[in-house]
């Protein structure tokens, strides 16, 4: 007796070669019917015996390809057979229903040993992809995936890549991107040479000394040899990047272990089908530039990602640097047209391919197995949301490391890393993901969440976009715990210790060292940081010098004797600082974590300015490196308010007079930070009985702060969590939104 079912598969099961999959597993088992792409999803017409037919839905949920991900299966029982005497792969049709779109995908073993096979028709060439590799979400225009709705519609397929397309057997069986040299892309030189000559120009370039511009997966990057000093400082200049850390590219793990100590846990990032930027201690001798990470212990590896990038590591023979195509913090250039306007003068030759980037993508990076940038090969990717969205809601993000999220349902999708908003550029850029976002996932978003910062760019688009009775405004630090507590799945209440560099509170000061009481609805604020500051504004940001001015000459006063400034260094505009603290002029107040960072950076001689984001706390954990906890610093915790607060100055005080060299310091002041949010957290578990705790916020990129937190926590008996595949910093705020967000109008 045969039963005829209908099988919908949701999930990522497009562009991972899952039509395939279920042609083989229907062959193999005799059945008949059919399977195609309908809008984001997969539909099966099966006629078999109902054993069959249960081995086979097993059989196709259990050994999904590697890179499928099933989120649900749904059978119907349909009246009568099929008329179909085989089973076949039909023709994509549209529909509605949850549906993913495919991240990028590296090279796979098959495809690079066919690039360096001189007998195989693809033989170095660099656009060499099939049903398990190859570019995905860059190309995508719209779903179902098929190539007419993606960038590859415009190289229309020979008769050899034809002839594979329809071949069961071969593994480039309905693989979309499907190219060879006959009819696929191909490399441009700027001077006008094609193909093999315009990548030989290119490597020759590099081997002299150059840097060049080439077009990656999701935009162009800029590369030199990384062992090349003059090079590297050359393309510090080309960057407007004084000393923020450059990543290496290496042919292989052999290679990555030349450069830095390899644990297994990096290798399984550096192998996996994202390859993102991992970083890595790097070992001494290592063969790279000091210019590569300047003052720094670690450095950023990764492995190939595309067919291009292991023919240059083939030619070369050497590291490379490879980082985004883009100037003084504008988003990664995508258009050839601008790449040749923007980067070529700048550099030594620019190496293009007329496959467009329909959408563009930065390298992600991990550390300590943790996402710190979510861009190719993880995004756009769905993560769960832990109250279902009644109606499919838009997440604006933040302003710095920008991101958006869209919630449909049970899940929301986040999109890659922009970048700064207040780059022109990197606005659009945000536009055009959100109306990607939009259109990939076939939705009209009825509401939309956003910070609460009035000065925030994506607060303005909202205000601009959206009615107020639409809007669904998130506060910042909310955001951060509640995506660490989403990722988790965490229930019920939750403590959400929030420490960044600043964010807009509910009491229009500026937040960023915090405890808070939450579920995802909403929070208390339990417990904060000492205010201190910023003199300047956004210009004590740039300088850590001003912070530290700002707490000694201003920090809120718990009765401890703040140390003279003569024992902090030398600063040039100390007393213009000194009269804005006094007058209170341009001077707004935070309670942050990150500032504190900052003045104790400044503190002990380690940096004054910032010439990236983030850079004084970077080199404050850099200085702690190799040195152990120590004994914490002074420290005291006051009740103000309703609220246990924490003064500062005393540890910074002792910073100041322990003495010491500044290494020391840095892993004492650790330390001390660490206590301090362990006591913290008692004091409001002890009020309120909670101990799940969900640690947010960018300061907690900080690995030695991150670990010793999570020791001390645990060691207490709480049960703690922090952000692994959603970035803890503000790449991570528009998941945060949309949990939040989706909560609030579930509960209405």
């Amino acid at each position: 007796m045969t039963e005829t079912h209908r099988i919908e598969v949701h999930g990522t099961v497009q562009g991972v070669g899952f039509r395939p999959h279920v042609f083989r597993v229907a062959t193999t088992l005799g059945i008949r019917g059919d399977v195609r792409n309908v809008g984001g999803h997969v539909v099966i017409t099966a006629t078999g015996s109902h054993e069959v037919l249960a081995d086979f839905q097993r059989t196709v949920r259990d050994d999904a390809p590697r890179h499928a991900r099933i989120d649900g299966i749904t059978v119907t029982a349909l009246r009568g057979n099929t008329a179909a005497d085989r089973f076949v792969v039909r023709e994509s049709g549209f529909g509605s229903g949850p549906r993913d779109v495919p991240p990028d995908l590296v090279s796979c073993a098959a495809c690079v040993a066919e690039l360096f096979d001189p007998d195989d028709r693809r033989y170095r060439y660099p656009f060499t992809n099939c049903a398990e590799c190859g570019p995905r979400a860059t190309i995508v225009e719209s779903l179902p995936y098929d190539r007419s709705r993606t960038a590859m519609r415009d190289f229309p397929v020979c008769d050899e890549c034809a002839a594979e397309y329809r071949d069961p057997d071969d593994r480039r069986f309905h693989a979309e991107p499907v190219a060879c040299p006959d009819c696929g892309p191909h490399l441009r030189w700027h001077d006008g040479a094609v193909r093999a000559a315009a990548l030989t120009a290119a490597v020759e370039v590099v081997a002299s000394g150059g840097v060049v511009a080439i077009k990656g997966i999701g935009g162009y990057q800029l590369v030199c040899d990384a062992d090349d000093e003059v090079a590297v400082h050359r393309l510090r200049t080309v960057k407007q990047r004084p000393s923020k850390p450059f990543a290496v590219m290496v042919a292989g793990l052999d290679d990555a272990r030349r450069l830095s100590a390899v644990t297994s846990a990096d290798e399984r990032a550096l192998c996996s089908a994202a390859a993102p930027i991992v970083l890595l201690p790097r070992l001494p001798g290592a063969p790279l530039s000091a210019a590569v990470a300047p003052g720094l212990p670690e450095v950023g590896v990764f492995l190939p990602t595309s067919p291009l990038h292991h023919l240059l590591l083939a030619d070369l023979g050497r590291p490379l640097v490879v980082t985004s195509g883009n100037v003084g913090g504008e988003p990664i250039v995508t258009s050839d047209r601008r790449a040749l306007r923007t980067l070529g003068p700048l550099v030594d030759g620019v190496l293009s391919h007329d496959r467009a980037i329909v959408l563009r993508h930065d390298d992600s990076v991990v550390r300590a197995g943790r996402l710190v940038r979510r861009a190719r090969g993880h995004a756009p990717g769905t993560l769960p949301l832990p109250s279902a969205a009644p109606v499919p809601l838009l997440a604006l993000g933040a302003q710095l490391k920008h991101t958006t999220a869209l919630a449909i349902g049970g899940r929301a999708v986040l999109g890659p890393h922009t970048g700064d908003l207040e780059d022109a550029e990197t606005y659009a850029a945000f536009e055009r993901t959100a109306e990607a976002l939009c259109r990939w996932y076939d939705v009209e978003p009825g509401f939309c969440a956003h910070d609460q910062h009035p000065g925030y760019l994506s607060t303005r688009h909202a205000a601009r976009h959206w009615p107020r009775e639409r809007r669904v405004p998130v506060q910042h630090h909310h955001a951060h715990v509640a995506a660490t507590a989403a990722e988790h799945g965490v229930r019920g209440r939750f403590l959400g210790v929030a420490y960044d560099g600043l964010g807009f509170g509910d009491d229009g000061t500026l937040w960023g060292g915090e405890v808070l009481l939450a579920t995802y609805r909403g929070f208390r604020r339990m417990a904060r940081f000492g205010r201190a500051p910023l003199p300047g504004g956004a210009a004590a940001v740039r300088h850590p010098s001003r912070m530290a001015l700002g707490y000694l000459l201003g920090a809120e006063d718990f009765g401890a004797p703040a140390p003279p400034l003569d024992l902090l260094p030398e600063q040039r505009d100390r007393e213009i600082v000194r009269r804005m603290i006094a007058r209170r002029v341009n001077s707004p107040l935070a309670s942050s974590a990150g500032r504190l960072f900052d003045a104790a950076a400044s503190a002990l001689g380690l940096c004054q300015d910032n010439s990236y984001e983030g850079e004084a706390a970077v080199l404050l954990e850099a200085a702690a490196t190799g040195h152990p906890d120590g004994k914490a610093l002074e420290w005291a915790l006051h009740r103000r308010d309703d609220l246990w607060v924490y003064d500062p100055v005393p540890t910074l005080a002792d910073l100041l007079t322990a003495g010491g060299p500044p290494g020391v310091l840095a892993a004492r002041f650790h330390t001390t930070v660490a206590e301090v949010t362990a006591a913290l957290v008692e004091k409001v578990s002890d009020a309120t009985g909670v101990h799940t705790v969900c640690l947010g916020g960018g300061v907690f990129q900080n690995r030695r702060l991150t670990d010793a937190v999570v020791r001390g926590l645990d060691a207490l008996g709480y049960e703690v969590h922090v952000g692994e595949r959603v970035p803890v910093n503000d790449g991570g705020i528009a998941y945060g939104q949309a949990a939040v967000a989706a909560a609030r109008l579930a509960g209405r």
